[in-house]
């Protein structure tokens, strides 16, 4: 088991003299995973987490959610939103980047193929979103139908190989096949928000396979922290076992930015 971060917070915090900059996932992080996407919505109380630590440090949501879809559901304007695994951002000050624009053609071809193959199986959940396609199998009414799904989202990727297939929690997305991620996503964050100074500690909370990427960028520098109830092999230095430890974490956090 990884070591807890809040069993860890003087680690991670310092001593003293640290500026932070916390960059966090959204579904599986700061809500918990639900069989319904459309029903995970924010807290009260981690709303006014997440509005007390954007005022004292910057803060910004990598999300596999669509940009607009995200910032909805937290609904805090001082926060940066970096929608669809980091191809679509957008934050105070007219920040503004999307990647794969050029892709969206594809992707509109692959929604309509998918839509088609996967016609009929029970339980699976296809969502468009701008820069991708997810195809949700955790309410599969039968889970014999698995490898039908994940034939069909191979077929149809096979069929554009200007287009990848990504794994998350129970979902298989299509997605542009570039050199992007939420590590990409991350680095151009942190170079175009001037977050990446040697004084400016940078923290990363995910839970899902995707928030490796951005694990990885934060290796030699910087605090990553997985959200998982079980041990699992992750990049991760921390981890917290669900969305109400994170929540206690980013109290702490705050706290002790407020105390320097």
């Amino acid at each position: 088991m990884l070591p807890s971060a809040l069993e860890h917070v003087e680690e991670i915090v310092g001593r003293g003299g640290r500026s932070f900059a916390i960059f966090l996932d959204y579904d599986g992080t700061l809500t918990p995973i639900v069989s319904d996407p459309e029903k995970a919505w924010l807290s009260d109380s981690m709303r006014q987490t997440l509005r007390e630590l954007a005022a004292k440090a910057p803060v910004a949501i990598l999300s596999g959610r669509d940009l607009k879809d995200v910032r909805q559901r937290v609904g805090i304007d001082a926060i940066i939103y970096a929608g669809s695994h980091g191809f679509d951002i957008a934050g105070p000050g007219g920040l503004r980047k999307q990647v794969g624009t050029e892709f969206l053609p594809g992707l509109d071809t692959a929604e309509k193929k998918l839509r088609d193959a996967l016609d009929g199986i029970p339980g699976v959940l296809i969502e468009r979103k701008r820069f991708s396609i997810a195809a949700h199998y955790r309410n599969l009414k039968a889970q014999d139908d698995l490898p039908k799904v994940k034939r069909a989202i191979g077929k149809v990727a096979a069929q554009l190989p200007d287009l990848r297939i990504i794994e998350g929690k129970k979902v298989y997305e299509i997605q542009p096949n570039i050199d992007w991620d939420k590590g990409r996503a991350l680095m151009w964050l942190a170079s175009s928000l001037r977050l990446d100074r040697e004084e400016r500690f940078p923290i990363y909370i995910g839970d899902d396979a995707t928030d490796e990427d951005a694990f990885r960028v934060l290796k030699q520098r910087g605090a990553a922290i997985i959200v998982s109830e079980q041990s699992q092999p992750s990049i991760a230095r921390y981890m917290l076992r669900n969305p109400e430890e994170v929540e206690v974490f980013l109290r702490t956090l705050t706290a002790r930015i407020m105390a320097a």
